[in-house]
């Protein structure tokens, strides 16, 4: 469980990106997180993944308090957690096999279980035959797909996407939401987004921010920004 409590983030020239934030997302929830520009999506994504700490608050996550100055599980944290960002953030000197296998390796994951991981992965995000292929090679839509497998491996309960349709064409876009599909039910995901039509025709829950402010809390989508 993943649980916000009165949460505010001022940075040292006084913006002010959250202002008494609180929610609980519970595990195996799948939420949007939505609203304009500045609202505080990306905070917050950054607050789960232990990149910020609160000014003030509570982040709790699976009854641990990792916004405590007293917590020292970081590492430990992050191996529970896959980020897929807009921008793909895939190492271009790599194929696909490596980027995703990269954060086993790190982790020293045996070489067996690497490739087992690896190649279901690859089939459930439908790029099966695509391990030995560079970046270079790929479009946009297949560069995201490998992004979302590199962000499944490793038994992660906690999938966090920031704007992860945002540089796609709207029927890639669709593709890519049907892949989030396939892990719900099966992992924690929060999808920052700013496209309505997926989350209205979704309809599952939305936290809709703005102004670092939670303005309403949805249990299915329909809104606008």
């Amino acid at each position: 469980m993943i649980a916000f409590e009165n949460v505010t983030k001022r940075f040292p020239l006084g913006n002010v990106a959250l202002e008494s934030v609180s929610f609980t997302v519970n595990d195996n929830d799948f939420v949007f997180l939505v609203g304009p520009s500045g609202a505080g999506k990306t905070t917050i994504l950054r607050l789960i993944m232990h990149e910020y700490l609160p000014s003030s608050g509570n982040v709790t996550i699976n009854d641990q308090v990792i916004s405590s100055k007293s917590f020292r599980k970081i590492h430990e944290l992050r191996r529970q957690i896959g980020v897929i960002f807009q921008d793909f953030k895939i190492l271009p000197e790599k194929n696909v096999y490596e980027n995703i296998s990269l954060s086993l390796k790190v982790n020293k994951t045996p070489s067996s279980q690497i490739q087992q991981e690896v190649l279901k992965a690859l089939s459930l995000v439908g790029l099966s035959k695509k391990e030995r292929v560079f970046p270079s090679q790929l479009s946009a839509g297949e560069l995201q797909r490998v992004a979302i497998a590199r962000a499944i491996v490793g038994n992660r309960d906690i999938i966090l996407a920031d704007e992860p349709t945002g540089n796609l064409d709207p029927k890639t876009a669709w593709e890519i939401m049907k892949i989030f599909k396939k892990l719900e039910g099966r992992k924690t995901i929060i999808i920052a987004t700013h496209n309505t039509d997926i989350v209205n025709s979704l309809q599952k829950r939305v936290i809709l921010m703005k102004d670092g402010r939670l303005i309403k809390d949805m249990k299915k989508g329909g809104y606008e920004l």
